[in-house]
């Protein structure tokens, strides 16, 4: 087991595993687990005998996605700052993209906005039925900060899912998109993913990870890349410029907290 203080990670046979590991925040992301991530990531990728990565959460949820509380108190402002910040949550999320050992999510409960964006980038994602996904951003004047929705589904459906902000998709729907690849009972997912997870570390370990690096560079080819830098860019100038609605939620969560700032955002859409 680690020492970690946000995070676990430990080993089953050739399988590396980490959990995010701040139940009572719904395992969202702050410079803390970010760092620490990190730092287990070049571990596993660093030990030749870890072949395949499952990363899942502890708790009611996989993740909430990035610490909104944290990120208020950071106040940055400037385009560089924005810049500074963003860039940084950016090089996290797509780590699991371009990890040379392939990598699964088992999600469950709410995986959101970065959260969501970290499962898009892991290879493979099993989710517990109920799962409920999203990117809610422009509901409160954001932007994504790894576009890599329009990726793994067709325009129309990474449109509908980002310009709405819907946040409560279900685990069936994201198997109809094709951003999940398995749906199982509730509590199976790790399972689940440790059963995929031991086919991958059966294979031939350098045909695995060189098929992985050909299927990602098929992509890089199509200009994902470029394309997701592109979007980083138009994401900090969101940031940088905020807006009256990112004004009113940033008010409320600062007076009343992050809960009554969520039902004021909430309140003024219908249901999805």
């Amino acid at each position: 087991m680690s020492s970690f203080q946000t995070i676990k990670t430990r080993s089953e046979g050739r399988v590396g595993v980490l959990t995010f590991d701040r139940p009572t925040l719904l395992n969202a992301f702050n410079s803390a687990l970010i760092g620490e991530v990190n730092a287990a990531m070049i571990g596993f990728i660093a030990d030749p005998n870890i072949l395949a990565i499952v990363v899942h959460g502890n708790g009611r949820a996989f993740s909430a996605g990035f610490d909104m509380k944290e990120s208020s108190g950071q106040d940055a402002k400037t385009i560089e700052e924005w810049r500074a910040e963003l860039e940084r949550d950016f090089a996290f999320i797509m780590q699991f993209w371009d990890c040379p050992k392939p990598t699964i999510a088992a999600i469950h409960g709410h995986c959101l906005a970065g959260a969501f964006e970290l499962s898009l980038a892991c290879d493979m994602t099993v989710a517990a039925e109920g799962t409920k996904l999203g990117e809610p951003e422009v509901r409160f004047g954001g932007g994504l900060v790894a576009l890599l929705l329009p990726w793994m589904t067709t325009p129309k459906f990474a449109k509908e899912l980002i310009l709405t902000g819907n946040d409560r998709i279900d685990a069936a729907r994201g198997y109809e998109l094709g951003v999940i690849n398995y749906v199982v009972p509730q509590g199976q997912e790790f399972a689940k993913a440790m059963a995929i997870a031991g086919h991958l570390t059966a294979a031939a370990p350098s045909a695995v990870m060189l098929s992985k690096r050909a299927i990602n560079r098929s992509y890089e080819a199509m200009g994902m890349r470029q394309s997701l830098l592109g979007a980083l860019d138009i994401d900090i100038i969101i940031s940088a410029a905020g807006g009256p609605e990112r004004t009113e939620f940033n008010r409320i969560r600062n007076e009343q907290g992050l809960k009554a700032a969520f039902a004021w955002r909430d309140s003024r859409f219908g249901q999805d």
